[in-house]
Formats: structure tokens, sequence, C-alpha cells
């Protein structure tokens, strides 16, 4: 595992009359973590804890998210229970792109991976506001014609 939010327990096992197949959790993590990032509204997945601030220093120096950022899986007995955690769009109602959120990532793992999903829950730890992602560059662009 990863320094960022992720997947926990043992791989699933799915059986079959020709053989088995092991799915772990990785997996379901990073179907779970695009299923999300596919929703209108959500801005971004974001990590949490001391794991979480590494992936967002990671992510602040090579411009790339880990896909299981924000992430969480714990798979038993073929039946995952997925915790997200994201920041989402200003102006959207969060009620509604959590229910998009959690109802495309049970179609998503349910449909690629055959496991049962228990529970989606949903963190939303942040608002993300245009204005304030543009008002840094702002200021620095003052900073920089005064300095000279």
């Amino acid at each position: 595992m990863s320094s960022t939010d992720q997947a926990s327990s043992q791989a699933a096992q799915l059986s079959s009359q020709n053989g088995k197949t092991s799915i772990e959790p990785v997996v379901v993590a990073k179907i779970a973590a695009r299923a999300a990032r596919e929703v209108n509204g959500v801005h971004e997945l974001v990590g949490s804890g001391f794991g979480g601030t590494v992936a967002g220093f990671a992510e602040q120096v090579t411009g790339a998210a880990a896909p299981t950022t924000g992430v969480n899986v714990n798979v038993a007995n073929n039946q995952a229970t997925i915790s997200v955690t994201m920041t989402v769009d200003y102006g959207v109602s969060i009620p509604q792109v959590a229910d998009a959120v959690r109802n495309n990532i049970i179609n998503r793992v349910q449909s690629m991976t055959g496991l049962s999903v228990q529970a989606v829950n949903i963190d939303v730890t942040d608002l993300y506001v245009p204005q304030q992602a543009a008002q840094p560059q702002a200021q620095q662009a003052g900073y920089q014609a005064t300095a000279h």
C-alpha cells in the first residue's frame, strides 16, 4: 500500500466451475476513485490524515493525484465497504452529488468485479470556490508588478 488512502483487507476470491479469480482491494479502490471522479460536481478526491498530507504534497509537486487518493476499501466475504473523502464544487447540491457518487461507485464496482457493495460512505471535507483558486495568483501577480 502507498502513503495515500487506499485499500485494506484481503483479496476477494470469486470461484466458478472453471477456476478462481482473485481481486485485490486496490483494484476496487481504483474503480471506486474513477467512478467518483466521473460525477459532475466532484472537484477532487482528497486523502486524510498524514498519508493524505503526503499525497497532497506529492500531487502539488507532480501535478497528478494517486489513483486511489481519497478512497478506502474494506473487502471481506466478497462484500466491499467503500469510504470516499472529497471536495465538491461551489453551487452544487451536496446531497445530490453524494448520491450520484454513491450510485456510480456501486454500479461500477458491482459490474466490474462481481462484489456486493455493502456501503459507500462519503465525507465532504471542503468546498471549491473558483475565486479562491484565482485569488492567490492575482495577489502574486500584483506583488511581482510592484516588486520591479
